[in-house]
């Protein structure tokens, strides 16, 4: 038995980190090569993290909220026979792209089929992400009601635990 590291895939030139927003795989559950593993959310896109490896997970190497850097190991998985060392470095990686900001509305694709507006945006130049519009749409959140949120991310972005914070009180 053989044991492989998963990382954290290339999403785009200028993306150097992700946030773990939920874990969607157990420690020892059978994985399938391309089963989604994790979502993460960076500051342009949501997407999930899928296995490069056929097997068991026996390790998660991040919790959710953390901060990942791009190629770092974020899961790890035992497989059947050896290892080598060009098994254990590779990574599928992940195609994204970015919505294209315009000063018209647009509809954002989100890899659970659902479309939030675009429309959300601060007043006072504050970037939310994709997931956390799509949780104040549905909460009926405003935007200056979102405005008044402190948010605990890069550059104090609202996070998905500051929005849920801020639902619970």
């Amino acid at each position: 038995m053989g044991k492989v590291e998963i990382i954290l895939p290339k999403m785009g030139e200028s993306v150097a980190e992700a946030t773990v927003t939920s874990w969607l795989k157990e420690v020892g559950d059978v994985i399938e090569v391309e089963d989604a593993l994790l979502e993460i959310a960076t500051d342009k896109v949501d997407s999930e993290v899928p296995s490069t490896h056929k097997g068991i997970l026996i390790e998660k190497l991040c919790k959710v909220g953390d901060v990942v850097l791009v190629g770092a190991p974020v899961a790890v998985i035992e497989i059947e026979g050896e290892v080598t060392i060009e098994t254990k470095i590779s990574s599928a990686p992940v195609e994204v792209s970015a919505p294209k900001l315009e000063n018209k509305p647009s509809v954002v694709s989100l890899p659970d089929n659902e479309v939030v507006s675009d429309q959300i945006h601060s007043s006072n130049s504050r970037f939310y992400s994709p997931l956390v519009k799509k949780i104040a749409q549905k909460e009926n959140i405003s935007l200056s009601e979102l405005d008044k949120i402190k948010g605990t991310g890069l550059n104090d972005r609202v996070t998905k635990n500051d929005i849920l914070d801020y639902l619970k009180n």
